[in-house]
């Protein structure tokens, strides 16, 4: 989700929240054994205690066996959705997102929003009008922070970014905050199953003028596209329109920099360490 939008909180989120919490105390367990027993963070136990964190498959599998919760949380989690925190017309795509194989995006807007670091994030939501309030400002951060679960997610999704140069030359919340992101994305790229390439600023040949896309490869091995707008997005299922969408895909990873340029490039934004 590139921007600012509407959002719906999730009663489902806090009801797992406290069903975990529950679980977790007749088990006679603190967050921090609850933690250490799964091979999660702390962190990541309270968020989703507190109904701010959307459980991983990963997460679910593991409390339920630490916690022997008879399929119960298993089952809630089948009902939980990704809304708190997400623009209404993004809900759809997210939920594709948790089972997905592939995932390709293309951005000429902002960074990726599964690539954004949280200072990023901050500056981003609070430079669109109109100004969240802290609670929304929250949710959207921990909506967003859930998302990038998917980078580690097991199994994993074979991702593809490509990000315009402009986008990172822009800026986005001053220097510190750039600098950060840099060094993020370069993490982020040394992942086994994570390709980013960036799109060089001079490029006079560029089939993604039309503007940002999303395609994802379902279990099924069907693809979907997405795209977004000012306060809109369109899921796309047409065969013929996801076609024309992988073809100008492909193109477009043929035009940008190799993944090697792109990090040699985000090195030499970034600077010294």
């Amino acid at each position: 989700m590139a921007n600012n939008g509407t959002v719906e909180t999730s009663d489902s989120l806090k009801a797992f929240g406290a069903a975990l919490k529950a679980f977790r105390e007749r088990a006679a367990l603190t967050q921090e054994q609850l933690a250490v027993l799964i091979d999660y963070s702390v962190a990541t136990v309270a968020s989703v205690e507190q109904g701010r964190r959307l459980p991983t498959p990963p997460f679910i599998d593991r409390v339920e066996a630490v916690l022997d919760a008879f399929g119960v949380l298993r089952a809630m989690a089948r009902h939980v959705g990704r809304e708190r925190g997400l623009a209404v017309w993004f809900r759809e795509w997210a939920q594709l997102e948790e089972t997905a194989v592939t995932l390709c995006t293309y951005e000429c807007r902002v960074v990726p929003g599964l690539l954004q670091t949280e200072e990023y994030t901050r500056a981003v939501m609070l430079n669109v009008p109109p100004p969240p309030s802290e609670e929304q400002l929250g949710e959207r951060i921990a909506a967003r922070r859930a998302r990038q679960e998917l980078l580690r997610r097991t199994p994993p999704i074979a991702f593809s970014f490509i990000v315009e140069e402009a986008v990172l030359l822009r800026h986005v919340g001053g220097e510190e905050v750039t600098r950060a992101l840099l060094g993020h994305l370069l993490a982020c790229a040394e992942l086994w199953n994570v390709e980013l390439q960036v799109m060089p600023l001079r490029q006079p040949f560029h089939a993604g003028t039309d503007g940002p896309m999303r395609l994802l490869e379902t279990p099924e091995r069907h693809w979907v596209g997405y795209a977004e707008g000012q306060k809109t997005g369109q899921l796309i299922t047409d065969r013929e329109a996801v076609s024309v969408m992988q073809m100008r895909y492909a193109k477009m990873r043929s035009q940008a920099l190799s993944p090697a340029d792109s990090a040699e490039l985000l090195r030499q934004m970034r600077g010294a360490p």
